[in-house]
């Protein structure tokens, strides 16, 4: 496996954590994080062995943003330069969106400005309580361009005018009230619950969690609803007749648990 300078990759069993690795500056990004996670996530879809990713922080907070000495390099690009470094955080976030893995962040400590766009991304996103947040980009004369797909995708348009339009700092409580994570926990509670999560999802099948990525994602971004009858159709027959189908399909009729469950 790559040695990566700003990330981590931990295994255990089939859990695969992404750590953001820049603790001495709250793991603020810059350019190669933002083309390490690129990376990262795109070599996780391929790993077999991975059937659930969790990304989090080191140290005391998950992200704190964008890394202020990149941000002093930024600020002299030419406009050619800000496309190409923007449209490579763009891909940072679609790349998480897209995983064909189930993807939960799990949130601590601060999470600032862009680090809500790492994660919206994900499927998942809990908190514990005592969690800062902020999209602070207009208290800077900038906009939280990239990260807006996905973060209004959670809280929709007229949460993020007040959160985005204010830039004001909340904490985990008020995040889940915005819908802009799933659970906001005591610190004593959220590990719990991130287990009870993952123990879950392993009693899914692996590929239907892929497939069932692909439908909620073409049914929310591309498809109108005529088009989708036709679409769901075909999806259901042809899973159905999969081997991993007819396995749960098998298992259920005949009470016992499928193959990918362990005992």
């Amino acid at each position: 496996m790559q040695k990566y300078q700003t990330i981590e990759l931990e295994i255990r069993d089939d859990l695969g954590t992404v750590w953001l690795n820049r603790p001495q500056i709250h793991n603020a990004f810059n350019e190669v994080m933002i083309s390490e996670i690129i990376d990262i996530f795109q070599k996780i879809n391929q790993m077999d062995e991975v059937r659930i990713v969790l990304l989090r922080g080191r140290g005391k907070s998950f992200c704190a943003g964008a890394d202020l000495n990149w941000m002093r390099g930024v600020a002299g690009y030419t406009y050619e330069q800000n496309f190409r470094e923007s449209l490579n955080l763009s891909k940072c976030f679609y790349e998480i969106y897209t995983c064909t893995k189930p993807t939960i962040a799990v949130v601590h400590g601060a999470a600032i400005g862009g680090a809500n766009g790492l994660l919206a991304a994900c499927d998942f996103a809990y908190a514990d309580d005592n969690t800062v947040f902020s999209l602070s980009e207009v208290k800077i004369g900038i906009v939280p361009a990239c990260i807006s797909p996905y973060v209004t995708k959670r809280v929709g348009e007229y949460g993020s005018k007040e959160l985005m339009l204010t830039g004001k700092r909340f904490k985990g409580p008020e995040a889940e009230r915005h819908r802009l994570v799933n659970k906001s926990l005591p610190p004593e509670l959220l590990e719990a619950h991130i287990t009870s999560v993952i123990n879950l999802l392993r009693t899914s099948g692996p590929k239907a969690m892929a497939h069932c990525k692909n439908l909620i994602y073409d049914i929310s971004n591309k498809l109108s609803l005529d088009d989708a009858i036709e679409y769901t159709a075909r999806m259901i027959a042809d899973i159905r007749a999969s081997d991993e189908g007819q396995e749960g399909m098998d298992a259920f009729l005949n009470k016992r648990k499928p193959n990918w469950v362990k005992e």
